[in-house]
């Protein structure tokens, strides 16, 4: 691609945050400690989720720099940032989880492969750019197609990301024409995050942003877009990122059973407490994240304090000091839900969250009932454990 140093130019690593735990250095992986995450409603930069699969490329001569389209399209076309900077400029508030959140927790019921993230591997921007659906107008594929003429019906986004499970070969993935060409499913081709242009851990100049679905599908360092008449054939739409049941292992997958996974489930999180605490008998102000895939809202986040004998409601809020209501008209449909509750904490104990979206869909119980061996989509009640002492700490 114009305007992309040379690959013995990768090493220059851009400056992080010191509170960044690193999961992997090669390729570089991090998160923010969970304290972070419910300190803003908006992730700051610096602080949200680090995910890559290779070396973090270096886009330079940004006039130079530009974005193919084509394939089953009958026009098609390459756009300078100039070009997608000229369409209506879109603001969406949408959460980011990897499919690995929590896979840490996940191996301690068996191995799983893959890296070993806590609970931070999710963050919450306001992402600015151009809508997909209206890039795809400019190549003659009007809104809400589902197939183009010459039989399109999947979008991949191709990245300048040099990956090895692509053996150097570019990251890529798809999403359906369908999903692409809704405005209203606000797909968007992203060149700021949170009003400030995209740094490059986070795919400077240009990214594909697909709400609702996992991190995975979000390509960054964008270089061209293919429409094509089935899924991506890359290797983490078809070897990886699925969803298999605990009877599967390595000596018996078959990959071609399972679609890629595209929506994220239910999810919620504890994040004013670490796995173990320490702390003296009183009331404690429990602090939390809650998301769903598909542009499902959080219908309702219980807690316990007494390892799920019994349960309460916690207050839900996006915007500080407004109560949040599922699938309201001013509550961002994209974006996570941070959840507050207050309880007695007089004795040791487990404290557990759990949430409901909007669907009615819950959280499973056990991490052993969805355990896989890529260790993605764990979304088992999320718990911590709390010691009441009552010497000085």
């Amino acid at each position: 691609m114009p305007g992309l140093t040379a690959p013995s130019d990768y090493g220059r690593e851009p400056p992080r945050h010191p509170l960044q735990k690193i999961n992997s250095k090669q390729p570089f992986n991090s998160e923010p400690p969970r304290s972070a995450l419910i300190a803003s409603y908006l992730t700051p930069s610096d602080f949200f989720y680090k995910r890559n699969h290779g070396p973090i490329p270096i886009v330079e001569q940004i006039h130079r720099y530009c974005v193919s389209i084509s394939g089953l399209v009958e026009n098609p076309k390459e756009l300078f940032m100039k070009d997608i900077r000229a369409l209506p400029k879109y603001n969406v508030t949408a959460t980011l989880q990897c499919a690995g959140n929590r896979r840490t927790a996940m191996s301690k019921t068996r191995p799983v492969k893959g890296v070993g993230w806590d609970v931070s591997a999710i963050g919450n921007a306001v992402w600015g750019g151009a809508k997909l659906s209206d890039v795809l107008e400019l190549v003659g594929i009007p809104n809400l197609t589902s197939e183009t003429q010459l039989g399109g019906k999947h979008v991949e986004f191709v990245s300048v990301d040099k990956c090895k499970e692509e053996n150097g070969g570019p990251y890529k993935a798809s999403i359906p024409l369908s999903q692409a060409t809704n405005p209203e499913a606000d797909v968007l081709l992203a060149y700021e995050m949170n009003g400030e242009p995209l740094n490059r851990d986070h795919g400077y100049p240009l990214r594909v942003v697909v709400p609702g679905v996992i991190g995975a599908r979000s390509v960054k360092w964008l270089e061209a877009i293919n429409i094509i008449a089935e899924e991506c054939q890359g290797f983490f739409m078809q070897k990886d990122y699925k969803m298999f049941p605990p009877s599967v292992n390595w000596d018996n997958i078959n990959w071609s059973t399972r679609r890629p996974q595209m929506d994220f489930p239910v999810q919620c999180v504890i994040c004013s407490l670490e796995d173990v605490n320490t702390m003296k008998p009183g009331k404690v102000k429990i602090t939390g994240y809650a998301a769903s895939g598909g542009g499902r809202g959080i219908e309702r986040v219980d807690v316990s304090v007494d390892g799920g004998k019994t349960w309460m409601e916690a207050s839900r809020f996006q915007k500080s000091g407004t109560p949040y209501v599922a699938d309201g008209p001013s509550s961002d449909k994209w974006a996570w839900v941070l959840f507050e509750v207050t309880a007695d904490i007089l004795h040791s104990t487990e404290i557990i969250a759990k949430a409901v979206d909007s669907a009615g869909n819950v959280q499973p119980e056990k991490v052993e009932d969805i355990w896989n061996l890529r260790g993605i989509l764990n979304t088992s009640w999320h718990r911590v454990q709390v010691q009441a002492s009552q010497s000085n700490l």
